[in-house]
């Protein structure tokens, strides 16, 4: 086994791949420790009837990880991509509740607010 190899394989470890192709488990490397004042305010999102589907989700994320639960599996309960689930662990674990926000959009601004265009 030459260095490239070996480097090739430590990479393939390290992403969640065995050399035969199997797949290995994934762990995220954002773990998630909540405050008590982050847990109460993310299960009052969780649970608001009123909030948007998409607040509710980065909620539930965010509660599940803090379990220890891996992306995979809180996709899976949430019917989300392992991908989404990511984003929103990495951006908690960045930001902490401020990333669960929107961020602006790119591109021209509205003409009209949201009301006005009803």
């Amino acid at each position: 086994m030459t260095y490239s190899d070996d480097r090739s394989a430590a990479g393939l470890l390290a992403f969640g791949k065995a050399e035969e192709g199997h797949n290995l488990p994934r762990r995220s490397p954002f773990v998630i420790n909540l405050t008590a004042a982050e847990r109460r305010e993310l299960e009052a999102r969780a649970r608001k009837y009123t909030s948007p589907y998409r607040d509710v989700v980065r909620a539930k994320i965010v509660l599940l990880a803090a379990t220890g639960l891996g992306n995979d599996e809180i996709g899976a309960r949430l019917d989300t991509p392992r991908q989404i689930v990511s984003k929103w662990r990495h951006r908690f674990f960045h930001d902490r509740l401020a990333g669960l926000d929107e961020e602006p959009r790119g591109g021209r601004p509205a003409r009209f607010s949201p009301q006005r265009r009803r």
